[in-house]
């Protein structure tokens, strides 16, 4: 079972209901017991990254813990973004600091916010990629990205190279919105799966 994870930040219902087109088992879940006792976990979110760090507050250990003991992990975009270390959306609070980094503002000269369709760059080979390497996916967001390690699985340009996929270990993160990319999107959640299995 895939546990995705509901801290009241995010369109839960597209991605599970993106999950099931697929034929994935999920749960939307709060609970720790359901996300320590699922396959894998899914977190995804839209908004400020403090305000989500403060719904996560609860949950914080449960998610770091499941991570370090391997469990696979999915984060869509805001859920990408909570992985680092913090944000300069929300100076002080300290995000799941899973993978180091920080998450800065898109610099002027560009639309804020990205959105719309834009096609991703590999930057080295990603299971989670596998068929959809050059494909176009739907972004939204007004911060980006900047891991310190050489986690950095795909980027997009817009005016600058950005952060859209990591891939650390167990960890895998869109900034891109797969629930909102049709088939290619699609192809990335049964990827996703196929990792899971194994």
């Amino acid at each position: 079972m895939i546990a995705i994870i509901d801290y009241g930040s995010g369109n839960l219902r597209s991605i599970s209901n993106a999950f099931r087109k697929i034929g994935a088992n999920v749960q939307v879940t709060s609970s720790p017991e359901s996300l320590s006792d699922s396959d894998a976990l899914v977190l995804p979110g839209v908004g400020a990254f403090g305000s989500a760090m403060d719904k996560l507050e609860n949950l914080r250990d449960t998610i770091i813990r499941n991570i370090e003991d391997g469990k696979p992990f999915l984060g869509i975009c805001l859920g990408l973004q909570v992985l680092l270390s913090g944000s300069q959306e929300s100076p002080g609070v300290r995000g799941l600091d899973v993978i180091p980094g920080r998450v800065v503002r898109i610099p002027p000269g560009n639309k804020v916010p990205h959105m719309g369709w834009n096609q991703l760059v590999p930057r080295r080979d990603s299971p989670l990629l596998e068929g959809v390497e050059d494909e176009y996916f739907y972004f939204v967001h007004s911060y980006h990205a900047e891991p310190a390690e050489d986690v950095v699985a795909a980027t997009t340009e817009y005016g600058i190279e950005m952060t859209a996929v990591i891939e650390a270990d167990n960890v895998y993160a869109t900034q891109f919105h797969p629930e909102k990319s049709g088939e290619a999107g699609l192809d990335i959640l049964r990827n996703f799966r196929e990792i899971i299995r194994g």
